[in-house]
């Protein structure tokens, strides 16, 4: 059964991905982070809201669906929520199968359907006090699709 978290607290790398090897010859990992700027625009925070219950449920799917794609023996998805400062962990998604191939591309997977599909609005805050939420890039979209 996939892990998945949706919360407000700092996840611990290390501690996840150990728990992924237990019973896996390879483990792939994703972690995002917030960036200090975007556009060159010095950034303050980067605020993430969610819908409790249908957020969870989608990660669960995403989650889901790459244990049917590959030969995982588990996987994980952890995304934080509320306002983050830069250089504050957002996200890890990570895979454990028996072969490399299989934990590098569900990773890849995870990430690109949890950017497009999962349901979070995101909201940059900068330092002169601008707000912008943020949309779909069409990158995001492109990779989402190529699987």
């Amino acid at each position: 059964m996939p892990r998945i978290v949706v919360s407000l607290a700092d996840f611990d790398v290390a501690a996840e991905l150990e728990r992924l090897q237990a019973d896996a010859g390879a483990v792939a990992s994703f972690v995002g982070v917030v960036r200090g700027q975007v556009g060159g625009r010095p950034l303050a925070a980067l605020t993430l809201e969610h819908y409790p219950g249908m957020t969870e449920a989608t990660l669960t799917e995403i989650a889901e669906t790459a244990m049917a794609r590959w030969q995982l023996t588990d996987c994980t998805i952890i995304h934080r929520v509320g306002r983050l400062a830069p250089g504050a962990r957002i996200v890890l998604a990570a895979a454990a199968s028996a072969h490399r191939a299989d934990a590098l591309a569900a990773t890849a997977f995870l990430i690109d359907w949890l950017k497009t599909d999962a349901p979070f609005w995101k909201r940059e805050d900068f330092v002169d006090g601008a707000t912008q939420w943020v949309d779909a890039r069409d990158d995001d979209i492109l990779s989402r699709n190529r699987w």
